[in-house]
């Protein structure tokens, strides 16, 4: 028996290993036999039987080393299927943005869906049942779909995934799940989309290794955020920690004001930084382009009002949660990456000395599928809890 499962009840034993190797293979990557053996600290023999009883679940599949190496025969190597996959959506006031994920991490499609007014849950749920029935006859047609999750730009009750409030969406106690598991006839789980941004970046991006680590993630409805503390991710009581674009500005100046009385979101925002660019609507990609590409005065006045605000909402972040690491995703990883040293050198001349002297900014390594990617490991969770959900 592995250590780690000493006082374990009998019967739940296996499970827990099963669920070990899974979760091994799912954020490690491959892996050999003999690397599971040595992680795990089960024998050879156990190894083999729960990479047998995963393979009749089609979870697993292994192949030889590309390169023997060594004397005596090599280990074989184990992967998870690309064929278990995970739907993953990200409704914003501007589009509707959906992928399927494998566990494996690979990002099977992937496609965003633009609309002029902002659909209603029902209709969000009948766009995200078409676009799933479609996929199922081409790209998905070979893969088993595990669940959906969803990223929501807004309060999300932890206990059910209630949807509280949606202010830019104008969802308001809506139970989001029913409605698409409704439509879809799929387990479907929800989560606020800058909280399942900090749990990507945490475990595959930009913070990964850091215990204690700020997320801030910039999207069209606004700015909003997740916490790592000790390694863990912090939802606060009722799952709604980390909305740092609720918070009250700093402005040093009257003039850099744009919305008396405004939150942080109303001053740093992707909308004002479309309107001096003259565009009405953008992917990533296509704002961070347009910003870098953009010569006039006006646009580099915003972006330099926008970055000062940013600064002492962040530098005031540090203070009360002395994060090693701050992770900007989305138009805010765009107007860090304008400065980024200097950024960084503005809001450690903002905080505490001790709290900022070794403070790190960093842009989402994941970039526009952070957020997806976190809602997969929302849709995931339960398999990699408990492996034989797939038999």
């Amino acid at each position: 028996m592995n250590a780690r499962e000493q006082g374990t009840p009998r019967g739940s034993v296996r499970q827990l290993n099963l669920a070990e190797v899974v979760r091994l293979l799912h954020f490690e990557g491959s892996l050999s036999r003999a690397a599971l053996t040595e992680h795990t600290g089960l024998n050879r023999s156990t190894i083999a039987d729960l990479i047998a009883q995963l393979g009749t679940w089609e979870l697993v599949t292994e192949r030889e080393p590309d390169i023997a190496r060594g004397v005596g025969r090599p280990s074989p190597i184990v992967s998870l299927s690309p064929e278990t996959v995970a739907i993953t959506v990200n409704p914003e006031v501007d589009a509707l943005t959906i992928a399927a994920i494998g566990i494996d991490r690979a990002i099977i499609v992937r496609d965003r869906v633009q609309h002029d007014t902002v659909p209603t849950p029902a209709e969000t749920a009948a766009l995200i049942a078409k676009k799933v029935s479609g996929w199922r006859a081409g790209p998905l047609a070979l893969s088993r779909i595990i669940g959906i999750g969803l990223a929501v730009p807004g309060l999300v009750r932890a206990s059910d995934g209630l949807v509280r409030d949606a202010p830019h969406l104008g969802w308001r106690d809506v139970p989001l799940a029913e409605v698409v598991a409704a439509a879809t006839e799929l387990p479907v789980s929800v989560g606020n989309d800058a909280t399942l941004g900090a749990l990507a970046e945490h475990l595959f991006g930009a913070a990964s290794g850091i215990d204690h680590a700020i997320y801030l993630n910039g999207g069209a409805s606004g700015i909003g955020g997740g916490l790592i503390i000790g390694g863990m991710p912090v939802a606060g009581a009722g799952g709604y920690a980390g909305e740092f674009g609720q918070n009250r500005p700093g402005i040093a100046h009257d003039h850099d004001r744009r919305a008396p009385g405004g939150v942080l979101e109303d001053e740093v925002s992707r909308a004002r930084l479309l309107e001096v660019l003259q565009l009405t609507d953008a992917d990533e990609p296509t704002l961070a382009t347009a910003l870098t590409e953009a010569t006039g005065a006006v646009v580099a006045g915003e972006v330099t009002r926008q970055r000062g605000i940013l600064t002492t909402a962040l530098a005031n972040a540090v203070n009360v949660l002395n994060p090693s690491v701050i992770v900007l995703g989305g138009f805010l990883a765009t107007l860090a990456g304008v400065d980024l040293e200097g950024l960084t050198a503005a809001v450690r001349q903002q905080a505490m000395p001790a709290s900022g002297e070794h403070l790190q900014i960093r842009a989402a390594s994941l970039a526009e599928n952070r957020l997806l990617i976190g809602a997969a490991e929302l849709a995931f969770a339960p398999l990699l809890e408990d492996p034989s959900r797939a038999s």
